[in-house]
């Protein structure tokens, strides 16, 4: 009796073993599908807040940072090339835009698979960001296609006509920016460092993309538009720097979803380039306060957030690279070097670059590339990997001394692109449809002779 009950015990155990083993399966798959849906909703609430911060970022950021910097009678002019870009790139990038820059093509460009966003939709893209909808993807890219061109416009602002300032971003952003995202970001683009590029050139967030292509563009238009009338003979000083000084912060502020944003999760290389990021800002204010204190012996709120804005710029390829003692060095560096391109280059050779943007952003990006290859290390990124599996040597800093060199192929194709590409643009716009407001219209202001505005109307 004993042993048939037994027997029988033994086959009920048989028979649920199966049973229960499916269910530890089936909880364990559960589990593991509600953790990736738990990663997948915050990564993704992180990049749209990002895309939000880096749209902040020029409207109302660089409007209101450019627009304190000129005289009274261009402010809504200038302010108005920042807004009418947030619609015109969008158009842009909808149309074929995210997909010449995104798309598999070639070495240069991409194709048009996903012209008028055809596929992009709630599926994540593993090649760029596995874990967020390519849309969002795709959202917060056309954010860094929004700024780029809108830096272009602080130096030729108080002197371009309107319709050839949308003749020449729309060229621009196809002739210039997308071949430049893509060789950088893109699948098989010639820069990628991490999808088979020939040379890979580590650009976090935008040192080449944005900073140099725009700062380079910005001295070929201030030299080709030639210099304001009456400057060095009149006063042109910033007309509000109450304003310049709100949009500085709020471009600040917006820059952390422009860095920390670009490791494309709520992860831990986004709290480390969010960190970077702002340890660059606070030296490079240091670093350019001291440099004019003891040429002038003054310190200018100007300085100070031009300097912020210069430790942006630098920090900005090298966020996502580099510990926070390098970001401090990066920024304070920034900060010196981009003070005397302001005030010693430019006034040596002469040219009007209105509102400083190729010795900020052209002189702070190429800064920043550089010494991107000095202190990259993979105890902050480790995403490359060597042959055996274990993280790959980046900058000097982790015995890759070479990495300065691809470094520096990354700006000289950035400086050639934006040099030959703005010149043709030029070329084309003005044989067209003209670039150069008249005399007329350039002391009335552009405000009134493009737009028939003012911004400031006071009446008793």
């Amino acid at each position: 009796m004993i042993r048939r009950v037994f027997c029988l015990l033994l086959l009920a155990a048989a028979l649920l073993a199966p049973a229960a083993a499916q269910t530890v399966e089936a909880k364990l798959a559960s589990l593991e599908a509600a953790a990736k849906a738990a990663q997948s909703s915050g990564d993704n609430a992180w990049m749209l807040t990002s895309s939000a911060l880096v749209l902040m970022m020029t409207g109302p950021g660089l409007a209101l940072f450019y627009g304190g910097l000129v005289r009274k009678k261009n402010v809504l002019g200038t302010m108005m090339h920042s807004f009418v870009l947030m619609a015109v790139i969008t158009v842009l990038w909808c149309l074929a835009g995210y997909s010449l820059t995104f798309a598999e093509g070639n070495s240069f460009m991409g194709d048009l698979r996903y012209a008028l966003l055809n596929g992009v939709g709630s599926a994540p893209n593993a090649d760029y960001a596995g874990t967020i909808p390519q849309q969002t993807f795709m959202i917060y890219q056309l954010m860094f296609a929004i700024i780029t061109p809108a830096l272009i416009s602080g130096a030729f602002a108080e002197r371009m006509k309107f319709s050839g300032m949308l003749l020449f971003m729309v060229l621009w952003a196809f002739l210039v920016y997308f071949p430049m995202a893509h060789m950088v970001w893109g699948k098989g683009g010639l820069l990628n460092a991490y999808l088979g590029g020939k040379f890979p050139c580590f650009d976090f967030a935008g040192g080449t993309v944005v900073h140099i292509t725009s700062g380079v563009s910005a001295l070929v238009c201030a030299l080709y538009l030639g210099k304001r009338q009456g400057y060095k003979v009149e006063p042109m000083k910033p007309h509000s720097l109450v304003i310049s000084f709100v949009g500085a912060c709020l471009l600040w502020v917006g820059w952390f979803g422009f860095n920390a944003g670009s490791a494309l999760g709520a992860t831990g290389l986004a709290s480390s380039a969010f960190v970077a990021t702002h340890f660059g800002a606070a030296a490079a204010t240091l670093g350019w306060l001291l440099a004019e204190w003891i040429q002038t012996g003054k310190p200018s709120f100007l300085g100070a957030i031009s300097g912020a804005v210069a430790g942006l710029v630098a920090i900005t390829p090298a966020s996502g690279f580099v510990r926070p003692l390098p970001a401090l060095l990066i920024g304070f560096a920034a900060g010196i070097l981009c003070y005397f391109m302001v005030t010693g280059v430019k006034v040596r050779f002469g040219y009007d670059d209105s509102l400083d943007a190729f010795g900020v952003h052209g002189a702070g990006g190429t800064l920043g590339a550089i010494l991107t290859g000095v202190f990259a290390t993979n105890a902050v990124n480790d995403v490359l990997k060597d042959a055996a599996g274990k993280p790959a040597a980046l900058g000097w800093v982790d015995g890759n001394a070479g990495q300065i060199l691809n470094q520096a192929i990354g700006v000289a194709i950035a400086w050639a692109l934006a040099m030959a590409g703005t010149f043709l643009i030029l070329k084309i716009c003005d044989a067209t449809v003209g670039l150069r407001a008249d005399r007329e219209q350039e002391i009335q202001g552009l405000d009134l002779s493009m737009h028939g505005e003012e911004g400031y109307i006071l009446e008793s």
